[in-house]
C-alpha cells in the first residue's frame, strides 16, 4: 500500500512534550530533530530521548530520526545510535554528493532491513550533484530527497520571499532528480506561523512543483498541508473516470480513449491509479 508523505512534523528530540503531542496529532511523518532544533549542550540527552521516542512508537506514524552532518562531532554518534533504534527513517542533512550519501548508508549498515535513508538537499554543492545523489537509490537505502530551503537560500545568498523566485530552478531539479530515481521529493519549510494564506500557496505551489508533501515546523500547518497534498475532489473523479474507461470491455488493448471530452493514453490510466491509491492511503476510516 502506498505509504503518504504529505506533512512531515519536524520537533526537537530534547522535547518530551511535542514528543507526546506528536503521537495525537494527523501528520504523516515525525522527525525527531538532532541538529538544528538542538543546542550543543543537549546533543546528548536529545540522542538517549529519540532512541527512547522511537521505542514508544507513534502509533502508524512514519518515524524518522534527524542526525547530526557526518562531519560534526555528533554525526558519527547519532547514525550509530539511529541505526540501533531502528525508526522508519534515518534523515540526513547537508548531503552534497553521492559520497556522503554512501557514507550515511555504511553506517546504517547494522539497521534493520525496513530503516530508509533520507537526504536533505540545502547546499548549492549538493544542486551540483544532485544527478548523482538521486542515483544513489540503486544501491543504498536512500529513499526520499528533503529540500532544505533555508539553509540552501543562506547558501545561494538568496533573499527568497514569498513565491520562492529565486529557489524555482532547486526546486524542480530535486523534483526532477528524486522521480527519475523512484524516490519521494519532499518540500522545505515555511518559516512564517502566522501566515496561513501563505502557507496554503507555498503548499499549493510545492504540489504544483511535483513535491509529495512538506516539511513543517507547527502542527497547526498539519491540516492544511495534508488537504493541500491529497487528491481533490475534481482529481478523484478523473482518475476514476480514466480508470473506468480503460477496464470497459470495448477499450481492451486500447492506447487512447476519449474521457470526458479529452483524450487519455495510458500513462494517463497510471496516473489516475496513483491518485486513487493516495486517496485510500490518506483517507479516513
Amino acid at each position: 500500500m502506498l505509504r503518504p508523505r504529505r506533512s512531515v512534523l519536524f520537533l526537537p528530540a530534547s522535547n518530551p512534550r511535542a514528543i507526546d503531542k506528536a503521537r495525537t496529532l494527523a501528520c504523516d511523518v515525525v522527525v525527531l530533530d538532532l541538529e538544528d532544533a538542538v543546542g550543543p549542550e543537549a546533543k546528548t540527552s536529545a540522542r538517549e530521548a529519540a532512541v527512547a521516542a522511537v521505542a514508544e512508537g507513534f502509533g502508524d506514524r512514519e518515524t524518522a530520526i534527524r542526525v547530526n552532518a557526518l562531519d560534526t562531532p555528533w554525526g558519527a554518534i547519532d547514525l550509530a545510535a539511529a541505526a540501533a533504534a531502528g525508526p522508519d527513517v534515518v534523515l540526513a542533512p547537508k548531503i552534497g554528493s553521492a559520497a556522503a550519501v554512501e557514507a550515511c548508508d555504511r553506517a546504517l549498515a547494522g539497521a534493520r532491513e525496513g530503516v530508509r535513508l533520507w537526504a536533505m538537499i540545502e547546499t548549492p554543492a549538493a544542486l551540483l550533484e544532485l544527478p548523482a545523489i538521486a542515483a544513489c537509490a540503486g544501491h543504498t537505502r536512500l529513499d526520499a530527497l528533503v529540500l532544505g530551503v533555508n539553509d540552501l537560500a543562506l547558501g545561494l545568498g538568496a533573499r527568497s520571499g514569498p513565491g520562492r523566485e529565486p529557489l524555482k530552478p532547486a526546486m524542480s531539479w530535486t523534483v526532477a532528480a528524486a522521480r527519475a530515481h523512484g524516490l519521494t521529493p519532499i518540500d522545505g519549510v515555511f518559516n512564517r506561523i502566522d501566515d496561513p494564506q501563505g502557507f496554503a500557496d507555498e503548499c499549493a505551489q510545492g504540489r504544483a512543483f511535483g513535491f509529495a508533501g512538506k516539511s513543517l515546523i507547527h502542527p497547526s500547518q498539519i491540516d492544511p498541508c495534508n488537504a493541500a497534498f491529497s487528491p481533490h475532489a475534481a482529481e478523484l473523479a478523473w482518475a476514476r473516470a480514466v480508470v473506468e474507461a480503460f477496464e470497459a470491455p470495448e477499450a481492451a488493448g486500447a492506447g487512447v480513449l476519449r474521457v470526458d471530452g479529452a483524450m487519455a493514453e495510458r500513462l494517463h490510466l497510471e496516473q489516475a491509479q496513483l491518485i486513487l491509491a493516495l486517496h485510500e492511503a490518506t483517507r479516513t476510516p
